[in-house]
């Protein structure tokens, strides 16, 4: 019996179909914020790059964020780490911007919502690339909140990223979890799907899938998010 539901963001329950159009909006926006205050927007790009290729490569050592602001700052100096609360500030107001790059699924709102209602736990399992406010802006744009979640992924409290199984191991030791009482729900063929080595159920969704070495998508259950319904109620 499934207990706790794990949700990827991006093309899951955020959809997102064009990828490289988020990040432009995203990248201008952070480089307009970060101007005033020395960093060039090339170099800037280059080192948020930087930084987010080490919190992938996290042998978990240090949380994602301590990853991160190490190689931000050995590029632009102790500088950095001051402007932390700048970078925040960008996620809490500008980054809205980026919203535009990114649809609404009222299907996944309503799913979520159901699940909280019958008492199964719900887990916002999205790659813990940014800080918490950066994660909890994107839960606004899907239509959702920080109460739909028992708990959300983000680089202050995660050691490792997708598709490191590893990720998905520190979420089941933080929660106590039974992998074989979890489902994790995503659209990323490589970075999702790999939960089910856990002992995880999984289930792909397809509208905005990620599936960039042609796998083959028989082996998963898959569908939309009315597909994932019917799913639901045969494992729960």
């Amino acid at each position: 019996m499934i207990k706790t539901v794990l949700f990827d963001m991006d093309g899951t329950l955020l959809p997102m179909n064009d990828v490289k159009v988020f990040e432009k909006l995203y990248f201008k926006g952070l480089a307009t914020k970060l101007a005033p205050h020395g960093y060039k927007a090339s170099k800037l790009i280059d080192g948020v790059w930087a930084g987010t290729a080490a919190m992938i490569r996290n042998d978990g050592s240090v949380v994602n964020s301590d990853a991160f602001w190490k190689v931000f700052s050995d590029i632009f100096g102790d500088k950095a780490y001051k402007d932390i609360p700048v970078f925040d500030e960008y996620y809490r107001n500008e980054f809205v911007v980026a919203k535009g790059a990114c649809g609404y699924n009222a299907k996944a709102v309503q799913v979520v919502k159901n699940l909280n209602k019958c008492g199964v736990q719900v887990v916002l399992a999205t790659n813990p690339l940014f800080p918490l406010v950066a994660q909890l802006a994107r839960v606004g744009w899907a239509g959702l909140s920080e109460s739909d979640f028992v708990y959300i992924t983000h680089y202050d409290n995660s050691h490792y990223c997708k598709p490191n199984i590893r990720y998905y191991e520190e979420i089941v030791s933080n929660l106590g979890l039974n992998p074989a009482e979890c489902l994790m729900v995503g659209n990323d063929v490589n970075e999702d799907m790999i939960a089910e080595q856990l002992g995880m159920k999984v289930f792909l969704v397809t509208d905005c899938i990620l599936n960039p070495d042609n796998k083959d998508i028989s082996a998963y259950p898959h569908g939309n998010f009315d597909d994932l319904v019917r799913y639901l109620k045969e494992v729960m």
